[in-house]
């Protein structure tokens, strides 16, 4: 199964024997990839949309794969059960993703691992779960087209991060790769462009922002 490189780097984060919840699936093509790469790893494919699951389960036909993949229809964690040990949740947005834990905070107190992809609010998305005991375990930075996304793994545990670890991350402060440079390099960009036109009441908001501009020009001009 060939699938883009965001979706292949998720896919090699996963651990070897995983059960593997795959929310919003779409066509489960990492799904098709996890258990093709190791045959000790389970899935179940979950989309809250009749359609992108029946595809998928076209495609799990296609290569055989119905007694490592089931297909479940249902919203968020609706589809969770006990089994499983691993949740992935790629392409939606860091509150989206926020919102489905709230919605299943039981969950957080079984499932051992935790890989997202979120579009935006990464920031969020990292507070919101080590504020419910789980540390990140990994970053991933990986390049689409033209866009670049953040991968986090998190993996069942506490730790304490600064302010400047939560904003960047942790792991991907150690690593300093080119691809980190490019990736806040734009982020620099964006937030310069935003400062111009945020209106004067917006004060607090632009306080925010200012402290990322300094954050952001202080570590890139490290490099």
């Amino acid at each position: 199964m060939k699938i883009n490189d965001r979706l292949k780097k998720i896919g090699d984060l996963v651990e070897a024997n995983s059960f593997c919840l795959d929310v919003g699936c779409d066509h489960a093509f990492l799904d098709i990839y996890l258990v093709q790469r190791d045959k000790n790893i389970k899935a179940i494919a979950s989309d809250i949309t009749e359609g992108p699951l029946n595809q998928a389960q076209e495609n799990i036909k296609k290569y055989h794969l119905e007694d490592k993949i089931e297909c479940r229809l249902g919203d968020g964690l609706d589809t969770y059960s006990d089994e499983i040990d691993t949740i992935i949740i790629s392409g939606m947005g860091g509150r989206n993703m926020i919102g489905i834990f709230k919605n299943h905070m039981e969950v957080l107190q079984k499932v051992q691992t935790i890989i997202l992809s979120p579009n935006n609010y990464q920031e969020d998305v990292k507070r919101f779960l080590c504020k419910h005991h789980f540390y990140i375990s990994n970053e991933e930075l990986v390049k689409t087209g033209k866009y670049i996304y953040q991968i986090l793994v998190f993996s069942r545990g506490r730790k304490h991060y600064s302010r400047l670890e939560y904003f960047f991350g942790p792991i991907l402060l150690q690593k300093k790769d080119k691809l980190f440079y490019e990736y806040y390099g734009r982020e620099l960009v964006s937030r310069e462009i935003l400062i111009q036109v945020l209106p004067k009441n917006y004060r607090f908001k632009k306080f925010i922002v200012k402290r990322e501009i300094k954050m952001l020009k202080d570590i890139l001009n490290k490099k």
